[in-house]
């Protein structure tokens, strides 16, 4: 395996975990904010796997493992605040309200889900969604490492 096939398949990982997230909020698992955090990272760690498809780099490598590690740190901090370990952030996002009636306004309001940061939605073998989120990340970011043990003609030294 080159170091092009690692990156890309770190990449394809992030961009299956968030392909995983859509999924889960289409059946009604509606995503809260530190859900949505751990979104960016991932996103950013597939676009560098596409990126990798052209330029297999190093610095491409470590820029998708910086990402994959920090959507996994943010995990970790949302399975904390899932478990009561410690606050989470107390405030809300409610998206771009310019523009809408004081009706309109109140629409979104009363028909909004409401979404907690610390309610564990679902679980599976007693690790929540962000937990597994952490896990999977970690792992994808020391996939990102391994592919900088080989050098730009795909080889191990």
């Amino acid at each position: 395996m080159t170091r092009r096939h690692l990156m890309v398949l770190a990449g394809l990982g992030s961009l299956g975990l968030l392909v995983g997230a859509w999924v889960f909020q289409s059946l009604g698992y509606y995503p809260c904010k530190l859900c949505l955090w751990q979104r960016w990272p991932h996103s950013a760690a597939a676009l560098m796997g596409a990126v990798a498809i052209v330029a297999p780099v190093a610095p491409v490598a470590i820029a998708g493992a910086f990402a994959a590690a920090t959507t996994g740190a943010i995990g970790v901090y949302h399975a904390g605040v899932e478990r009561d370990w410690w606050e989470g952030p107390a405030t809300c996002t409610a998206g771009d309200i310019s523009g809408l009636s004081t009706e309109q306004l109140m629409d979104q309001i009363l028909n909004a889900p409401i979404v907690r940061c610390d309610d564990i939605a679902w679980q599976l073998a007693g690790i929540s969604m962000a937990g597994w989120n952490a896990i999977l990340s970690f792992g994808l970011a020391a996939l990102w490492l391994y592919a900088l043990r080989f050098n730009s003609a795909g080889t191990r030294p």
